[in-house]
């Protein structure tokens, strides 16, 4: 459950940025999914950092 939290949070994030820069910009549909694209990555570049330090 931890690790879904964590992955939410970024999601959650990176939709946030995008729905921002798409509104500011006038290009809502781009910026949402590189929101969402972004977020996945990060949360997925983090979790991996993550769990290189435990090993």
């Amino acid at each position: 459950m931890k690790e879904q939290n964590f992955n939410t949070t970024y999601l959650f994030i990176g939709v946030v940025l995008g729905v921002v820069i798409g509104v500011l910009t006038d290009n809502i549909g781009l910026w949402l999914s590189l929101g969402v694209a972004l977020g996945a990555g990060l949360a997925s570049v983090i979790k991996d950092k993550k769990d290189k330090e435990e090993k």
